[in-house]
């Protein structure tokens, strides 16, 4: 069977692909240009971006299959941000405290003999009202650092969440459902 080469440095979705039994042979981190262009909708900026860093993989040398992911959360149409300061963090958290956001993750898996195949993985999540003082204490934490929309739901974000319609996993940055079902559907998972 031909290697695995994960398209990513996220920790979270090599542990995910773990979860299911799939260690990548490979991981090659891309740095694309993750800049929503004016007027794109969340989902087709997750699509472009997944297939964007699919492709800088397979630029990069990255044989076999190549699964790649971009997960992006928003408001509405508004994308929000992975928050480089702890400023733009708290506003995130304060813009999803006591609404309902859309948490999108598109997968794209390119297979060896050029074929591909991708999934786009919509959830909702509700977050309940926070306080001041609990999106301090989360800042705190650190643990925003590297999230779309500043948090992480497998962590003390959880905490937050009154609701969660959808892909659990895909929140986190990898549906593992369908991640699975691609693997398979293009020849790296045995039926």
């Amino acid at each position: 069977m031909a290697p695995l080469c994960l398209a990513s440095a996220s920790p979270r979705r090599l542990a995910l692909l773990a979860q299911i039994g799939i260690v990548p042979e490979q991981i090659l981190p891309v740095a694309i240009d993750e800049t929503p262009q004016p007027g794109e909708s969340p989902r087709l900026c997750a699509r472009r971006l997944a297939r964007a860093k699919a492709a800088a993989a397979r630029a990069a040398g990255a044989a076999g299959f190549i699964l790649a992911a971009d997960t992006i959360v928003a408001l509405g149409r508004r994308i929000l941000p992975k928050p480089a300061r702890v400023e733009e963090a708290s506003a995130c958290l304060a813009s999803l405290s006591g609404r309902r956001h859309r948490v999108l993750t598109q997968v794209v898996v390119l297979a060896p003999d050029g074929r591909a195949g991708e999934r786009l993985v919509e959830s909702t999540v509700s977050f309940a009202r926070l306080t001041p003082a609990q999106i301090a204490a989360y800042l705190e934490s650190g643990e925003w650092q590297d999230k779309a929309g500043g948090y992480a739901i497998q962590g003390r974000a959880a905490m937050f969440v009154r609701f969660l319609g959808g892909s659990h996993s895909g929140v986190v940055g990898l549906p593992l459902f369908e991640t699975a079902q691609l693997l398979r559907g293009l020849g790296y998972l045995m039926p």
